[in-house]
């Protein structure tokens, strides 16, 4: 994570205990969202229930299942910044859905002012030199992130939406590049998804969305090589 209040505190958890740093802090989170009964839990978030009785739900273009005490990705124990913000997503997701309209920038929201350089950094200006590469694989991505394309968008040669996180949709934008103007990428959130999970956290959905994003599309790219 980059430059949130949750970073620092990770950081420093890290720091002090080696990888414990994040569990704790995942263990935390888990915690709190076990607190609601199974059934409750299953439909917030929403997820399937395993005959392990773990709950499972896409993540990050990945599958998420979370237990007790731990979360795995694809079957693989996690004690990264993703399983940080899953168990913060689960610890806090109401039982409701997050409207897609009307969009909001980050900047929109009340309270992000420090966080909006390293969201613009990390979230937008990191895809685009890659614009190219996601063009030719959105439909990849569509497929792995539930997304979808949008008919609706207001500018920009393309558009779609991603859901890193079930009821956490992002809406993008973007420009490729021309004779005149670089390629450019616009980030945008559902209306709801403030509500979802506290605003650092948000901003870092976005910053690993974009990163998930990028390590699929070079996967592919490996595989077409």
């Amino acid at each position: 994570m980059n430059n949130t209040v949750e970073d620092k505190s990770l950081r420093h958890g890290k720091q002090a205990h080696g990888m414990n740093g994040y569990e704790e802090v995942i263990r935390g989170y888990l915690d709190k969202a076990w607190a609601r009964s199974k059934g409750v839990l299953q439909r917030a978030i929403p997820a399937l229930l395993e005959a392990t009785g773990a709950l499972s739900f896409p993540a990050f273009g990945r599958r998420c299942t979370v237990e007790r005490e731990r979360v795995l990705f694809d079957g693989h124990v996690d004690l990264g910044p993703r399983a940080v913000l899953a168990s913060i997503y689960i610890g806090h997701v109401p039982e409701h859905t997050a409207s897609l309209h009307p969009l909001k920038a980050f900047k929109e929201i009340p309270n992000s002012g420090p966080y909006q350089a390293a969201f613009a950094v990390h979230a937008e200006q990191v895809l685009v030199p890659h614009v190219p590469k996601i063009k030719i694989h959105l439909d990849h991505l569509l497929q792995i992130f539930s997304g979808h394309r949008n008919t609706d968008a207001p500018s920009g040669d393309f558009s779609f939406t991603l859901y890193p996180l079930p009821r956490i949709p992002l809406y993008y934008i973007v420009h490729e590049p021309d004779e005149e103007f670089p390629a450019a990428v616009t980030c945008l959130f559902g209306s709801g998804c403030a509500s979802f999970m506290p605003l650092d956290a948000l901003a870092d959905v976005a910053e690993y969305t974009a990163q998930s994003l990028l390590e699929h599309c070079t996967a592919w790219e490996v595989q077409r090589s």
